[in-house]
C-alpha cells in the first residue's frame, strides 16, 4: 500500500537531513512513512503508490481553492512563458499590493518578499528601526519562522521535534526576545513592568502553530493597549489567517487593529511568497525611501505574483465563499465532535473561516501549555487510521486543518464516518 513511499523515504535520507526539506513533514509525532505525493487533483492528493487522498492540509494553507484550480493555473503558464524571474520590477507586483491595500483601513504599502519567515523577519526589523528599541515580545506556541531571535519556545515545527529552542541560535539574539504566556494579560503586564526597551509584539491572532487557538478580543486589546502606551509596534502574524478566517483575515473579524500585518499562503495560492504592510508612514523607513534595509532577488516574483493576484481577485468577487467555506468547516468539526460525546471519548474543535482544529482533551485549551496536556498518543492514532482509509490531515497535534472550496459536504460525511469507525475502538 505504501511500498514506493517507503523506498522512497529512504532514497531521500540519503541525501536530504531526515528525509524531508520542513522538519514536520517526516511524520515523527504521529509515526508511519509520510506518504510521497505524485500529484493533486481538486480536493485530492495522490500519491507515488497511488493512494488518494481527500486533502484537509491543503500545502498548510495556500490551496483555498484546491488543487489545480484551472483559473490559476492558466495564470501561472501564461506569466511563466513570459519568463520565471526577472529582477527587476512588474506591474503584477503593483496590481496585488493594490488588492491587499485595497481591503484594509490600516494598510497603504505592501512588500513582497518569498516566505513567511522572511516576511515576520523584516516586519520586526522595521519595527525596530521606527521605534530605536531592541526587545520584542512573542508567545508561547506562536511560531513565526525560523529566523534566530524567534526561535524561543516555538510551537509548531518546533514542538513537534521536542526541542523548545534551536542550537545555533546565540544567546545574544534571543536575549532581547521576551516570551510570554498566549492568552494571559497579567504576563504581558509584566514584559512591560521589565523592560522599556520594547519594539514591537508579534502575535498570531489567530495561533495555527499550536493547532487553532484564537486570542481572546481582551488579550489583543490588551496587546493594543499596551503598545499605544509604551511607544511598541503591534505586529499580526497573519501568514496563516491572512484571507483563511476571512476576506481580511483575523483582522476582519478582531477589533484591535495591528501597525504591521505580515501575509503568505493565499497571496501565493500554492507559489512561495510573503509580504508584510503597514500604513505609509512606517513603510516610509524602508530602503530605498527610509534607511532601514530589506532587499530579496526573487522578491515580487511574477509566476507568484500571478498566482496569487488571480486566487485574490476570485476571492473578492463571491465573498460569499467564505460563508461556504465556514459552513464545511463547522459541519466537519461537528460531526467529529458528535462522534467522540458518542464514545465518551474527550474531543475540543475550533472553528475560524475556513480554518479548523482539534484535540483530544477535556477542556479547551487556551495556550501552549493546555495543548501539552491532551492526548497525544490518540491524536497519532487517529492520524494514522485516518490515512489508511484516505483522509490527510495535518501530521501534528500542533498544526491545524483547512478546507478548500472543493470539498463538498459528501467528502466531509464520509471522513465523520471513518472517524466513527476508529474512534469505536479507542
Amino acid at each position: 500500500m505504501f511500498e514506493k513511499s517507503i523506498n522512497a523515504y529512504e532514497e531521500a535520507k540519503k541525501v536530504i537531513p531526515g528525509g524531508v526539506d520542513s522538519p514536520v513533514r517526516a511524520f515523527n509525532s504521529v509515526g508511519g512513512t509520510p506518504p510521497f505525493i505524485a500529484k493533486g487533483e481538486g480536493a485530492y492528493l495522490i500519491d507515488i503508490d497511488g493512494n488518494k487522498y481527500l486533502d484537509f492540509v491543503q500545502s498548510w494553507g495556500p490551496l483555498i481553492f484546491g488543487h489545480c484550480d484551472k483559473d490559476i493555473e492558466a495564470a501561472v503558464i501564461k506569466t511563466a512563458k513570459d519568463g520565471l524571474s526577472f529582477g527587476a520590477p512588474t506591474v503584477l507586483e503593483t496590481e496585488l499590493a493594490s488588492e491587499i491595500v485595497d481591503m484594509y483601513d490600516n494598510i497603504d504599502k505592501v512588500r513582497f518578499v518569498s516566505s513567511g519567515t522572511e516576511a515576520t523577519m523584516s516586519a520586526i526589523r522595521l519595527a525596530r528601526g521606527v521605534t530605536g528599541k531592541s526587545d520584542i515580545i512573542k508567545f508561547e506556541g506562536c511560531y513565526h519562522g525560523h529566523s534566530d531571535s524567534l526561535l524561543v519556545q516555538a510551537g509548531s515545527g518546533m514542538a513537534t521535534c521536542g526541542a523548545p529552542s534551536s542550537p545555533g541560535v546565540p544567546a545574544d539574539l534571543t536575549k532581547h526576545t521576551l516570551l510570554c504566556e498566549y492568552n494571559n494579560i497579567e504576563n504581558l503586564k509584566k514584559c512591560f513592568e521589565e523592560s522599556s526597551d520594547i519594539a514591537c509584539i508579534i502575535i498570531e491572532p489567530i495561533a495555527g502553530n499550536m493547532g487553532l487557538i484564537p486570542a481572546d478580543i481582551e488579550f489583543l486589546e490588551a496587546c493594543r493597549k499596551l503598545c499605544d502606551e509604551n511607544g511598541t509596534l503591534l505586529i499580526y502574524d497573519e501568514v496563516m489567517s491572512g484571507f483563511r478566517a476571512s476576506l481580511t483575515g483575523a483582522s476582519g473579524v478582531v477589533k484591535p487593529q495591528a501597525d504591521i500585518i505580515t501575509f503568505g499562503k493565499v497571496i501565493g495560492a500554492g507559489m512561495p511568497v510573503g509580504a508584510f504592510a503597514s500604513n505609509s508612514k512606517i513603510m516610509a523607513q524602508l530602503s530605498p525611501e527610509g534607511k532601514i534595509y530589506q532587499a530579496g532577488t526573487l522578491s515580487g516574483n511574477p509566476v507568484a505574483m500571478a498566482a496569487g493576484l488571480t486566487s485574490l481577485r476570485k476571492l473578492k468577487a463571491n465573498p460569499a465563499i467564505y460563508e461556504d467555506l465556514t459552513a464545511k468547516s463547522t459541519r466537519l468539526m461537528n460531526g467529529l465532535k458528535d462522534v467522540a460525546i458518542k464514545y465518551n471519548i474527550p474531543f475540543q474543535t475550533t472553528v475560524r473561516g475556513s480554518m479548523f482544529g482539534f484535540f483530544f482533551c477535556e477542556k479547551e485549551p487556551k495556550n501552549f501549555k493546555d495543548v501539552n496536556n491532551c492526548d497525544f498518543d490518540r491524536f497519532a492514532t487517529f492520524h494514522r487510521e485516518m490515512i489508511k482509509r484516505g483522509f490527510y490531515f495535518a501530521c501534528s497535534q500542533y498544526e491545524l486543518g483547512f478546507i478548500s472550496t472543493v470539498i463538498t459536504n459528501e467528502d466531509i460525511d464520509a471522513c465523520i464516518s471513518a472517524a466513527d469507525e476508529i474512534m469505536k475502538n479507542f
